[in-house]
């Protein structure tokens, strides 16, 4: 009878650790039943199963030698989705023990596993950033896009767009002044280009464009440095200040506006690299 050996190593490992940690997480709190915080509670467990699903995904890819036969670009979607997993994971081992744990009165065994879930997830997220150290691109090494600095950067950009959307929607936050429309515009334009240059380098897609791609994320990139500017002024101006009534001293107003000023310096940084590959490497 043939041996089938599958080809290991250190990527390989991470990434099935990953994917045994995702399995875990969401699998405890399926086993405990519904969830009090309904919408947190399902956002949470969209993090581990969509993680644990694109791990999977690309297990299977890479393990059955399909790489040339996926109608996306391979250099880029695993690190792609990595970096995507461990924003998500990330992002639920903060909300997890926020909302079902602390002042909870939990005992017994539902608070052991909600407990063991936290740290699965918080595994996950260790487990989903090695993966991204070990496949990012290396100092004159040549890589796809998403694996550079820019390219991760974009989806940290998104990730944290979305997170400000959520924020902003429950309650509706932006409506009070022009301005504070102006913020909303410069979240939704941005992440729109931002998401649209990490769909265009997965899919393949850069040459599309009718100018050439480094001259379009050397002009994006200043052009969301100046809105996100912009907004990072005007947000905490026209909702706390008294001149203009602000009375907002909620936790997500000032989330927000730490996250818009975080988002700033994220634009900020990507130009700043995205001139370096466009401009000294020319």
């Amino acid at each position: 009878m043939p041996l089938i050996v599958f080809p290991t190593s250190q990527l390989l490992w991470v990434r099935v650790a990953a994917l045994l940690f995702t399995c875990v997480a969401f699998s405890l709190v399926a086993h405990v039943g519904r969830l009090s915080h309904g919408g947190m509670g399902d956002w949470c467990i969209f993090c581990w199963a969509f993680s644990f699903a694109c791990t999977l995904l690309v297990l299977l890819v890479e393990q059955c030698g399909l790489q040339a036969r996926a109608p996306v670009s391979w250099t880029n979607f695993p690190i792609t989705i990595a970096c995507y997993a461990a924003l998500l994971c990330l992002s639920a081992s903060i909300i997890f023990p926020l909302y079902f744990i602390k002042d909870q009165r939990l005992y017994g065994e539902v608070r052991s596993y909600y407990i063991a879930s936290t740290v699965f997830s918080c595994l996950a997220t260790v487990a989903y950033m090695g993966e991204v150290s070990l496949t990012k691109a290396r100092p004159g090494e040549v890589a796809g896009y998403m694996a550079t600095a820019p390219g991760l950067l974009k989806v940290c950009q998104t990730f944290v767009a979305c997170v400000i959307f959520i924020l902003v929607s429950d309650p509706v936050t932006y409506t009070q002044y022009p301005a504070l429309e102006w913020c909303m515009a410069v979240y939704c334009i941005c992440f729109i280009l931002s998401m649209a240059v990490v769909v265009l380098c997965v899919g393949e897609c850069t040459g599309c464009l009718p100018i050439p791609f480094s001259k379009f994320l050397s002009a994006y990139g200043l052009l969301a440095v100046i809105m996100y500017l912009t907004a990072t002024i005007i947000w905490p101006v026209f909702q706390f200040s008294k001149k203009y009534l602000g009375r907002s001293h909620s936790s997500q107003a000032i989330t927000v506006a730490v996250l818009t000023a975080l988002n700033f310096l994220l634009y900020l940084a990507d130009l700043a690299y995205t001139a370096r590959l466009v401009f000294v490497t020319a």
